[in-house]
């Protein structure tokens, strides 16, 4: 008598189908694999991993440098000379590539779990090589370019660190039932170990990082300074055109304690607001003076200025996307603004009781101003009427000469130097980039009476780690956003951070622990029964009552394909143990 193999009806699997398909273009079952994923696969699966793991630092960084758009804008304008809001097809391809890797993860994931074999299709392998090689390109464009701006991560951190550790357990619990899983059905002890061992590890360290995390915003609600003033940056830059006296007008408007401008003199000799070294860009200097466009904006005589419109192109770029929240009569009077003075300015702050800090920039060699600069501006000053008690004055060229003719100015320096250094020097406050002072620094400042202004600040988050480090006042393009910022946006005492860190740990603990004792039921139950022979898939199917038709089905075609043949019995005697009537329930004939 022939002995016949049984056969096997299948039930579709619509989900597993998608899952392999979408990833490996294996839509038919035949195509399907529980074999162990092949070496050239594994790679490629790392790649995968390595490319997500990029792409994921690459998304938080420029998620993070919203506060500084302006500034990587300007940094292009000044080596392209075309304003262009650069970061909208970098924002596009970042987020694009992102969610098309990360989609990949999850598949290969649910490939994972499912015990199916990784076998990533070639189109997508051609598209993960595109995207980690165009990341690649954009971080070492950004570190050549921009990478000042790399100080944002550290720094964001101690705003975010406390939430994304949060993120990164629950992420890493979750993984817990795909390694359980793999512990499972592995037949290898070695494999089972150093599985465990391997995500265990990884799991302690997650559970430990809190040591690592700092935050000023970690602190004790009582030791709260009051709440920093706010400089207008340029005016209000995103509500009107930079350097303009509408742009003054409304930061005014937005409570500013203080204005700051960017300062150059004219070939006559009169000190005018401009932050570019030309006026292609916030005039229209090539409707007016067409064959000077491309000269020095200090080339140009007050008179020359005054012809020049410092408005209209700030409706036409829109650099700020904000021209469409403004009313009609606000859109008249931005078309209307001209290149506005030095002593316009101080006049508008004077009358406001306002402090004004400028940078002023030296004329070129061959201008007439190049050698008198500091006394052309000292003397703007001086005829303008403000108090010399609102003006920061901040050139270090000449300082004792500027001291004994105006003792009333007040001494700032824009580079970073000691307390010390500072006080010897007889300068009171500090104008610096954000990411020039740690809290260490701002609090030694602080305690050494020196009063640091840090910028730019436009982002609440970066306001309110500044806040809760003890800075004593920021220079900001959003003093609009920042009004809204009436106390930090989180402020936990230390005790109730240990709290939290400690029960998140305890119940990430509980769930690993319990999703280990769920997936791996049956072969405690196998170690404690005393079974003579160990068959994972064997074990699994005697209880096969609590497992889904297709959890059943797999298992038992593994149990065809790998006992029958190896003389263990026919279908009846490999499950008549277990109760099951093999033919009757699944259709199956000789």
């Amino acid at each position: 008598m022939v002995k016949h193999q049984p056969l096997q009806v299948y039930e579709r699997q619509l989900c597993l189908s998608c899952i392999t398909g979408i990833y490996g273009c294996r839509w038919k079952r035949y195509q399907r694999s529980h074999d162990d994923t092949t070496k050239w696969e594994l790679l490629w699966s790392f790649i995968l991993l390595f490319t997500f793991c990029l792409l994921l630092v690459w998304f938080y960084f420029w998620w993070e440098a919203h506060n500084d758009y302006n500034e990587f804008n300007w940094f292009l304008y000044n080596r392209s000379g075309q304003w262009s809001d650069g970061t909208v097809p970098i924002l596009a391809t970042t987020s694009a590539g992102f969610t098309y890797v990360a989609f990949l993860m999850v598949l290969a994931l649910c490939h994972v779990a499912l015990g199916q074999q990784l076998n990533l299709h070639w189109l997508h392998k051609i598209g993960v090589t595109a995207a980690l090689l165009t990341t690649t390109v954009g971080v070492i464009s950004v570190n050549q370019t921009w990478g000042q701006e790399w100080d944002v991560v550290p720094i964001s951190l101690q705003a975010t660190g406390p939430f994304l550790h949060i993120g990164a357990l629950a992420a890493v619990t979750a993984l817990s039932w795909i390694v359980a899983g793999q512990v499972a059905r592995s037949e290898k002890t070695k494999f089972q170990v150093a599985v465990v061992l391997l995500y265990l590890g990884s799991l302690l360290g997650l559970y430990t990082v809190p040591l690592c995390i700092t935050s000023p915003c970690i602190m004790d609600p009582g030791a709260l300074k009051q709440r920093p003033d706010v400089i207008g940056h340029r005016g209000a830059p995103m509500l009107a055109p930079e350097n303009t006296l509408w742009s003054f007008q409304r930061a005014l408007q937005m409570n500013v304690t203080g204005l700051e401008a960017d300062v150059s003199i004219s070939v006559d000799g009169v000190p005018f607001l401009m932050r570019d070294h030309t006026l292609r860009r916030t005039t229209d200097v090539e409707a007016v003076f067409p064959d000077r466009r491309m000269e020095d904006a200090s080339s140009f005589n007050w008179t020359d200025l005054q012809q020049l419109n410092a408005g209209r192109w700030f409706l036409k770029e829109d650099p700020f996307w904000m021209v469409r929240t403004l009313s009609p009569r606000e859109k008249d009077l931005i078309a209307n603004q001209s290149v506005c003075s030095l002593e316009q300015l101080l006049k508008l702050a004077s009358y406001h009781n306002s402090t004004v800090v400028f940078r002023l920039r030296r004329p070129p060699p061959q201008h007439p101003c190049h050698h008198s600069w500091i006394n052309d501006t000292l003397q703007a000053v001086q005829q303008s009427g403000v108090p010399q008690g609102l003006v920061m004055w901040t050139p270090d060229d000449h300082r004792a000469q500027v001291r004994q003719r105006a003792p009333g100015l007040i001494q700032t320096s824009a580079e970073k130097r000691g307390p010390q250094s500072l006080q010897q020097h007889g300068i009171s406050r500090l104008l610096l980039r954000y990411n020039q002072a740690s809290t260490q620094e701002i609090r030694n400042f602080s305690q050494s009476d020196i009063n640091l202004t840090l910028y730019t600040i436009n982002e609440p988050w970066l306001y309110s780690v500044l806040w809760c480090s003890g800075v004593s006042s920021v220079s900001s393009e959003a003093s609009h956003i920042l009004k809204k910022v009436p106390y930090p946006i989180w402020l936990m005492r230390p005790d109730e951070y240990c709290l939290m860190w400690v029960s998140m740990d305890l119940i990430s603990f509980a769930v690993v622990i319990g999703i280990f004792i769920f997936q791996n039921y049956h072969m405690i139950r196998y170690r404690m029964s005393g079974m003579r022979s160990y068959n994972p898939e064997q074990i699994m199917l005697s209880a096969a009552v609590t497992r889904s038709s297709r959890d059943l089905n797999v298992m038992k075609e593994k149990l065809i394909f790998s006992e029958v043949g190896n003389g263990v019995g026919g279908a009846d005697e490999l499950y008549g143990d277990n109760g099951y009537d093999y033919y009757a329930n699944q259709g199956i004939g000789l």
